[in-house]
């Protein structure tokens, strides 16, 4: 038989990418306080808040594994916010121009019986072109990325400002690592290509 799989997020970029592996998991809203800490580096938040997002479902749980996840955009050491209104969408994809934007992805796997955290970070690095303000305008009319970190989606029409992408596994800079979660899963006793799942 196999352990039920919980996913402590609502994201529908999360559960698509999860779907990918197995259609065999249910969704829970975790209630966490997302706020860095004093001195926190962004790695050390995306890894805090990846395993209290896994806990905060775990621990209402008899028996699971609960896989969480966080992700912040970091640009000159600092993690970038959304940015709500077009003016701060073009001042930020300005200031990307012709440099790098760095994606650090939390991801936690919580055993709810014992638990036991497995707790790893997936950086992904996306270099910008060089863009002019006609493009940025252009984006932004045609994307809105008001909501989204960084002022743009890599699942969309965000693709044609790179130059290149760079990482281990795409799917951690929409959000979910899967590589490195298949591999967590599978330490836990949890193999997705099992006839189980």
């Amino acid at each position: 038989m196999s352990v039920p799989l919980y996913l402590a997020s609502t994201s529908v970029y999360r559960k698509a990418l999860l779907e990918k592996l197995t259609s065999n998991f249910h969704t829970a809203k975790p209630d966490v306080d997302e706020s860095p800490l004093d001195g926190e580096t962004p790695n050390d938040l995306v890894l805090r808040l990846a395993e209290a997002k896994a806990r905060a479902i775990a621990n209402d749980l008899p028996q699971g594994l609960v896989i969480g996840s966080d992700q912040v955009a970091v640009f000159n050491g600092k993690i970038l916010g959304k940015p709500h209104t077009t003016e701060n969408a073009f001042a930020q994809l300005r200031s990307f121009s012709g440099h790098a934007v760095t994606f650090l992805t939390g991801l936690a796997v919580v055993d709810a019986a014992s638990q036991k955290a497995l707790v790893c970070s997936e950086p992904f690095v996306v270099h910008f072109r060089q863009l002019t303000d006609a493009e940025i305008h252009t984006y932004i009319q045609r994307e809105q990325p008001l909501n989204c970190a960084g002022s743009f989606k890599s699942e969309g029409l965000g693709i044609t400002l790179f130059e290149k992408l760079e990482g281990n596994d795409p799917n951690s800079l929409i959000g979910l690592p899967l590589i490195k979660l298949h591999a967590m899963l599978k330490e836990f006793g949890c193999d997705l290509l099992s006839q189980h799942y």
